[in-house]
């Protein structure tokens, strides 16, 4: 048995950058940061940030460029993917990225700059919850044959 599972609360370090496919499914990719603090060997209060490369697809990938905004509070839940690929000087190259599976918009509208235009908090601490299913594999050009999760309408969004 083997288990590919992380789940993350951090803060956005950029706006979602939004992208389709040939076969016109939208991925979006983006920043999130969680920080950890500790006590070091002489009893000093350190603060660590960790960043980690995010992505989104489909119908929630369009709801991520649209909602989330640089500095929202976010709840992601999703598996980490390695990525391989040769760089300029012929060097095989990996790094990693969590593809989300399912994400909640923490906060309300006005936290962290996460709407565009509102400044009035929406009752507090709501959250919307986006799962989605997206392809397996790299952002090759899947046709937009495959189910993206539940369809979401401008009204099922909170805020």
């Amino acid at each position: 048995m083997s288990v590919n599972k992380v789940i993350l609360v951090g803060r956005l370090g950029r706006d979602p950058e939004t992208r389709y496919t040939g076969g016109g499914q939208a991925v979006a990719n983006f920043s999130v940061a969680t920080d950890e603090t500790y006590k070091d060997k002489a009893g000093e209060r350190q603060k660590r940030t960790e960043w980690h490369k995010i992505v989104v697809w489909g119908k929630q990938a369009e709801i991520a460029q649209q909602y989330l905004k640089k500095g929202s509070l976010i709840f992601i839940e999703g598996r980490i993917q390695s990525r391989e690929w040769q760089d300029k000087e012929g060097q095989k190259r990996t790094s990693f990225e969590i593809v989300a599976t399912n994400f909640r918009m923490l906060g309300g509208r006005g936290d962290g700059g996460g709407s565009a235009g509102g400044s009035a908090s929406a009752g507090g601490a709501r959250a919307e919850e986006h799962d989605q299913s997206g392809p397996s594999d790299d952002f090759g050009g899947h046709g937009g044959g495959g189910a993206a999760g539940p369809e979401i309408s401008d009204e099922d969004i909170p805020f």
